[in-house]
């Protein structure tokens, strides 16, 4: 067995950047998201890049909330939501969303092909959004134990994102899960709650997390 190492965190750059290359294999995501470490190619044509940055983008359950207009969504919901039944084109779905002020995606080809291993293995998952049987929206993440990630998510139609973020936070709140890494604060997490928390702080919290529980068991319903 292969023993997957990166350079200390205090190494980082000032944009958070802790090493260049490698690969997406499963012992390597598992240890680079252990260590508080995670991939963010910055162009298909560059090598891999693995990022720690400091501050972390968190959104912790007990500080969770939602505005006015999103719980009158809410009353009259369009959509059906499931988990991890279309995970791979959740992800493309994520690669393919035009993004304000960026050019092309940071969701290569590569980083589609080990997160679908990942997710293969149980230690990535997805939140579908449907309007009756087309994908409107969705999420997709790393889950590792008690450990969750949100990694990216799209939209099609008009708050099915945010739905899909609401979705997971509530089961995961229902099995005793009370943090999303979120890597970066985005607006539609900062509406929910979401914030930065010092590196440190972060880093220092890995040490806390119940990382033998199974995928399965924290999506069943």
């Amino acid at each position: 067995m292969r023993r997957v190492v990166f350079p200390p965190i205090e190494e980082a750059t000032e944009d958070g950047l802790v090493a260049i290359g490698g690969d997406l294999e499963i012992d390597t995501l598992q240890t680079a998201y252990k260590q508080g470490i995670f991939p963010w190619p910055i162009s298909v044509e560059l090598p891999l890049a693995w990022f720690s940055p400091d501050p972390r983008g968190v959104l912790e359950f007990q500080e969770f909330h939602v505005s006015r207009s999103f719980e009158k969504f809410l009353k009259k919901n369009p959509y059906t939501v499931t988990f991890n039944q279309a995970f791979s084109e959740v992800i493309r779905a994520c690669a393919a969303i035009p993004r304000k002020g960026q050019r092309d995606t940071w969701i290569t080809p590569q980083i589609i092909k080990g997160y679908e291993k990942l997710f293969e293995f149980g230690e990535a998952y997805s939140v579908d959004v449907w309007q009756e049987d087309r994908l409107v929206g969705g999420l997709y993440g790393v889950v590792m134990g008690e450990f969750v990630s949100g990694e990216s998510m799209f939209m099609k139609e008009d708050n099915a994102s945010k739905l899909a973020l609401y979705s997971l936070i509530n089961i995961l709140s229902s099995k005793g899960i009370q943090r999303l890494d979120t890597q970066m604060v985005t607006p539609v997490v900062e509406q929910f709650g979401g914030k930065y928390i010092p590196r440190k702080q972060f880093i220092k919290s890995l040490k806390d997390v119940n990382w033998t529980r199974r995928r399965e068991e924290i999506f069943s319903i």
